[in-house]
């Protein structure tokens, strides 16, 4: 099934319980810790960031954290769980399409953890990756493109094949003067679903750094 990842589609998956499952409660992405967690802690940007799980993560270990969403939804369920994790200091909510939304600055991480807006996949890479500062960290966790099933937020299907890519794909629009490549890998594992089930994650793990200007 095609989706339009427009805003209706997101407030009304997270109205209509999807916040309920994985997407509204999960624990921050494994990959996050793995890749940045020696970073010494700066500026922030979570692209996408649902109900906050990986924005409140970095804002409690000491990074300024603007985490954006289209989802009214989901960003005040990410308040929510900020506010009672005593995680409030330091993060910034923002509603906006990340389309078309531009930040006025940039960061020294740039995040997104299956984030997929109406905004074709891989352009929708490109553009967070010109927010990253020089010296800064890119770091994509996304949906793997496989001929299988994958993740798809509690969708039997997994995610359509518009919202999944490869390492190889990611990689291959880095401009390899401007950035270096630190990981580029296609991950599999499982977390536990509705009513106990396991269910797989076929996922994409890119972490690049823009190189410092000359």
């Amino acid at each position: 099934m095609t989706h339009e990842f427009d805003k209706d589609y997101w407030e009304r998956r997270w109205r209509d319980g999807a916040a309920a499952g994985p997407m509204g409660g999960s624990p921050p992405n494994p990959y996050l810790a793995r890749e940045i967690g020696e970073l010494t802690p700066g500026t922030a940007l979570d692209a996408g960031c649902g109900a906050g799980a990986e924005a409140i993560w970095l804002a409690a270990r000491g990074w300024r954290v603007t985490a954006v969403d289209i989802s009214s939804e989901a960003l005040a369920r990410a308040a929510e769980r900020a506010a009672a994790a005593g995680a409030s200091e330091g993060l910034r909510w923002v509603e906006a399409d990340l389309g078309t939304w531009a930040p006025d600055e940039r960061f020294d991480l740039v995040t997104t953890h299956y984030a997929h807006p109406a905004t074709p996949q891989l352009e929708f890479y490109d553009r967070i990756a010109g927010w990253v500062a020089p010296g800064g960290t890119l770091l994509i966790v996304g949906h793997l493109h496989t001929h299988g099933h994958g993740h798809g937020h509690g969708d039997e299907d997994g995610p359509p094949a518009e919202a999944s890519v490869t390492a190889e794909a990611i990689t291959a629009r880095l401009d390899e003067t401007a950035w270096e490549i630190v990981t580029a890998k296609e991950e599999h594992r499982t977390i536990t679903g509705h009513g106990g089930a396991e269910v797989p994650l076929h996922d994409v793990v890119v972490r690049a750094v823009r190189r410092a200007a000359m």
